[in-house]
């Protein structure tokens, strides 16, 4: 009995020794984890000026409750706790529920921008509430609310889809309701924006109540970003634009810095940075302008008579055309049994180039166009930037369609026809671009350079190269006679777009209406009369474009404009780029004598209006949210 009685002291010793000896660091560190904690810290989000230095996206403090589940025994009693003390959302309260059930390593938000009232009634009643800690962290801002929303994007909260998509995500992303950029410049320069999160290690109590902050390892903040657009410029064109479903691009054709993209109408960012209501995502989803698609790099349209010049000048740099061949226009031109019509029913008669893209006969570029072919029509199609998917950090960018035989072969197991190359000649058809397109198709007719649109202008002040673009190797007479031809299509009577002229010497525009059809128009109705677009159905009409650049001798800015289902060219979309180009040119409201005698009541009274309806950053007034 003795011996089997000292060997179980024997052993009871020799096992804690084990445990008090050599097994000590391994207990201290369980320890440790239980009194310690290491908590992640996310990085300030870089933000995002424009040329001017003014902010577009910022960060803001905002006040939240936290829980940590490991430290909590009965969530449910804790939250009703919390209850009493501070005003709970429902809702914000059921998705906690929903991370929590997903993750119990990261602290998870209960109420998310409360008052400081509210954050010193959780601190007081701290002891009551282990597991809950109120923090202040950063929450993104969008203070020049839809007029950005298409260019800069959004943020929002971490979702599984976002999980999915990124290889080995970082740790920060797991922490629930974690902001990255979901669309835009927000999403596409996700990696710069975002900064590296640091850690800080805390001791806490029995209770999980932290005592005291050991010590801390500050992350690395996001970059910050310097775009090239201009805020004035940008408030004054989405105001212009106001009632209308519509897009505007803006390049300076020296650099091809974007001067300005709008998409018409926006939408306030800031309402999805938290996670929009089923309500407010629905009136987006309703509203037949469609807000949320960013027209002016997304949308494709057929290009019509702003096509017309790389028809001609394809003619001419192959040789097929001169600048005096003359076409007779009777209206029509008949084609393998087929008649193709010119927009003017008793045709223009003989056209040579100039009064062809001033009067914008539709016969004389069918006619180029059986002469020199669908193959190099696309070649300098594509030369000119259409058919081309432009390297800018905004979302889904389009490519747009420069069709070729072999494109139709490949897609629709069909060979080309030569009344394809009829339709897309002046621009419709299978031929689609967006603004973005255009404005770098009429910078480069401006300029004989590959000018390449720039979004980015700096990163944490260091300059991104410009896009100012090499010599595209074309005849430099040919391109002097359409820009001459469109110099005539603003600047004499006959011309299209003569209604929209600038009349200031020095500041006089080049430019190109377009009109392109949405429907079909059947035999029956031609042979009655075309229904006037007045007559049909919004959705019905045709699609308004405009494509100019300025000064016409010096060439500094090119605009680009389309109006969903506006109707002709010349009547809408001319006088929008007329007024952005003269706002561009100037820096601000030009004068009135930069307009026609007859417009000058009317422009006094737009501008008027205008002033009122946006807000003048220059003057500082940046916060409108």
């Amino acid at each position: 009995m003795g011996a089997a009685q000292g060997g179980f002291v024997g052993l009871l010793v020799w096992r804690m020794r084990h445990f008090q000896v050599e097994e000590a660091d391994q207990f201290r560190l369980l320890a440790e984890e239980n009194r310690i904690k290491i908590r992640l810290i996310p990085p300030a989000r870089g933000q995002i000026f424009d040329r001017n230095g003014l902010v577009v996206a910022e960060n803001v403090p905002s006040y939240r409750i936290m829980i940590e589940q490991e430290e909590v025994v009965d969530v449910d009693d804790l939250i009703e706790r919390l209850g009493r003390i501070v005003n709970l959302d429902p809702e914000e309260i059921e998705r906690a529920r929903e991370e929590m059930r997903r993750t119990r390593i990261h602290p998870v938000t209960l109420a998310d921008r409360v008052t400081w009232d509210e954050v010193s009634r959780v601190a007081v009643n701290a002891p009551a509430l282990p597991g809950v800690h109120p923090e202040v962290g950063l929450s993104r801002r969008y203070p020049m609310l839809e007029e950005y929303a298409h260019l800069v994007g959004y943020v929002g909260p971490v979702s599984d889809y976002d999980l999915e998509r990124i290889e080995a995500p970082d740790q920060l992303l797991r922490i629930p309701r974690f902001q990255i950029g979901k669309v835009g410049l927000e999403q596409r320069r996700e990696d710069m924006l975002r900064g590296k999160a640091g850690t800080k290690r805390v001791e806490q109590n029995a209770a999980g109540r932290v005592i005291r902050e050991l010590n801390r390892r500050e992350g690395e903040p996001g970059k910050d970003i310097q775009i090239t657009t201009d805020s004035h410029l940008q408030s004054y064109i989405h105001a212009r634009l106001n009632g209308e479903s519509a897009a505007v691009v803006v390049m300076d054709c020296e650099t091809g810095d974007v001067l300005s993209t709008v998409s018409a109408p926006g939408f306030d960012p800031n309402l999805f940075v938290r996670g929009i209501s089923v309500a407010d995502y629905k009136a987006l989803l309703d509203n037949k302008y469609r807000p949320l698609p960013n027209k002016s790099v997304q949308g494709i349209y057929p290009p019509g008579s702003t096509f017309k010049m790389i028809t001609a000048l394809a003619a001419l740099e192959n040789g097929t055309s001169v600048p005096d061949d003359t076409v007779y226009c009777p209206g029509h031109l008949e084609v393998s049994d087929r008649r193709f019509h010119c927009w003017k029913r008793a045709g223009h008669g003989n056209v040579d180039l100039g009064k062809s893209l001033q009067e914008s006969c539709d016969v004389y570029y069918y006619e180029m166009a059986l002469r020199t072919g669908i193959e190099k029509i696309s070649e300098m199609a594509r030369r000119l930037g259409l058919g081309v998917q432009h390297d800018l950090p905004m979302t889904s960018v389009a490519r747009g369609l420069v069709p070729d035989r072999d494109w139709k072969r490949e897609t629709r197991g069909e060979e080309w026809r030569i009344g394809d190359s009829v339709n897309a000649s002046i621009g419709q058809g299978y031929v689609l671009s967006s603004p973005l397109q255009l404005a770098v198709m009429t910078a480069r007719l401006a300029t004989g350079r590959s000018v390449t649109p720039r979004l980015i202008k700096s990163i944490d002040g260091v300059e991104t190269p410009t896009g100012h673009g090499e010599d595209l190797g074309l005849n430099e007479n040919n391109l002097r006679q359409i820009r001459r031809a469109m110099y005539d299509v603003v600047n004499t009577r006959r011309g299209t777009a003569y209604g929209s002229r600038i009349i200031t010497d020095g500041m006089r525009m080049a430019g190109k209406t377009g009109t392109s059809q949405v429907r079909n128009i059947t035999t029956a109705e031609r042979a009655a009369g075309v229904r006037r677009n007045e007559d049909l159905p919004w959705e019905r009409r045709d699609h308004a474009l405009y494509v100019n650049y300025a000064p016409y001798d010096n060439p500094k800015i090119a605009v680009a404009v389309i109006v969903e289902h506006g109707g002709g060219g010349s009547t809408a979309a001319a006088p929008i780029a007329r007024d952005v180009t003269l706002q561009a040119l100037y820096g601000e409201d030009p004068p009135l004598d930069a307009y026609p005698t007859k417009d000058r009541a009317r422009i006094k009274e737009l501008q008027a209006r205008l002033r009122e309806a946006r807000p003048d950053y220059r003057a500082g007034a940046r916060d409108r949210a």
